[in-house]
């Protein structure tokens, strides 16, 4: 290895340790790959750029786009969402080293250079064998399976179930309890509300954590399930546990520990939960994650068609604003309550409207009367 490599190399090293000051060092581990894999093929398509002198010869074309297209050429076919992950790592890298003062061109990584999203479909198990598993989850009554029905139940992810804490019941006020979900991914925690069969299901894993082995326990202490070792080491148990109950069960698809959160998103909408109060209870911050969870079948479609025909039988009737009928002619009190009538009435007459551009031309009027009203209450303010 030459000096100018090491160099070069030293310079992603000092700012991948800048960034595991605030990151997950499994993050970390990420950034460091992605470094070492441009590395390695600007190492073998143009080595002079691992010199420090030559970094600001670095240019989209050819050397960024190079790398795009190599892997997009290997024998093992990368994923989109692998190659979104690879670009949208080297361009925080690069953007940051820009702005730590190394002479790198703007606009190395663009927009356009991102292959398009897959399009996921939700992957809820169907009604009759969502039912048949929970049985047989029921009847093998384990430890495992008990956590697997504490997924199924709360819609938790199977590395947040591992995690759960001692004391992850809490009473969140008179006969309301919720499930402390700690800060994991996404960087998140979430309180989700627990109705008696969460409470029956939690009770009895800690029943059954009592009969674990020492060994166990003594490396589990503050967590629900008991573990051998470090927290991953329970993830194929639980999975291998899934698999058996399933196959008991006659299923007829796989099913893995993520798909009882599809399930568990699909029937709290068929439910009547709304799609912002199901994000926030899968730990999302977006909403369009939440939608790739929940399924809508032709029988979801008829029965939300035939209610909004029943409730177009019984229309209501938006409230009205009752306008001044003597506004005065020239104070500020007078001008910001017809200012005040105008904008009520211009979103009545936005909500009648079917045409989705003249409603966003509406909109873009209504923040520019809105900041009219700021600016009128602050000299109405300054005034008195």
């Amino acid at each position: 290895m030459t000096i100018g490599q090491t160099s070069l190399e030293k310079i992603f090293e000092t700012h991948i340790r800048t960034l595991a000051l605030t990151l997950r060092p499994g993050t970390v581990d990420n950034y460091r790959s992605i470094a070492r894999c441009f590395l390695a093929y600007l190492r073998a398509t143009s080595p002079q750029l691992l010199q420090p002198s030559q970094v600001d010869q670095l240019r989209r074309d050819p050397h960024l786009l190079g790398w795009f297209r190599s892997l997009s050429e290997q024998q093992r076919p990368i994923r989109n969402t692998t190659r979104i992950r690879y670009l949208i790592r080297l361009r925080r890298l690069l953007d940051d080293l820009a702005a730590n003062g190394h002479p790198l061109q703007p606009d190395l990584i663009r927009r356009e250079d991102f292959p398009p999203e897959p399009r996921y479909l939700p992957r809820p198990l169907s009604p009759q064998e969502d039912q048949i598993l929970q049985r047989e989850l029921l009847r093998t009554d384990d430890l495992y399976t008990n956590a697997l029905l504490l997924i199924r139940a709360t819609g938790i992810r199977v590395g947040e179930c591992i995690q759960l804490p001692l004391d992850c019941l809490r009473q969140v006020g008179t006969e309301q309890w919720a499930l402390h979900v700690p800060l994991g991914k996404l960087h998140t925690e979430r309180l989700v509300p627990a109705d008696d069969e969460v409470r029956r299901i939690v009770e009895r894993i800690l029943t059954l954590r009592t009969s674990a082995a020492p060994v166990q326990l003594a490396n589990s202490q503050g967590f629900l399930l008991p573990r051998r070792g470090v927290r991953y080491v329970l993830l194929q148990p639980l999975q291998s546990a899934l698999a058996q109950a399933a196959k008991r069960a006659g299923c007829a698809t796989h099913v893995t520990p993520h798909r009882l959160r599809h399930s568990f998103a699909t029937e709290m909408l068929r439910l009547g939960v709304s799609l912002p109060a199901l994000m926030k209870l899968l730990g999302h911050r977006d909403i369009r994650m939440t939608l790739r969870y929940v399924e809508v079948t032709q029988q979801d479609l008829q029965r939300e068609f035939h209610q909004a025909r029943q409730n177009a039988a019984h229309p209501h009737h938006l409230p009205t604003l009752a306008l001044p009928k003597d506004i005065p002619s020239a104070d500020l009190s007078g001008i910001r309550e017809a200012l005040a009538a105008t904008r009520h009435l211009l979103e009545m007459y936005r909500r009648q409207l079917g045409n989705e551009k003249i409603c966003r031309k509406l909109q873009r009027l209504d923040k520019r009367l809105l900041t009219v009203a700021s600016e009128l209450h602050k000299i109405h303010t300054e005034e008195t």
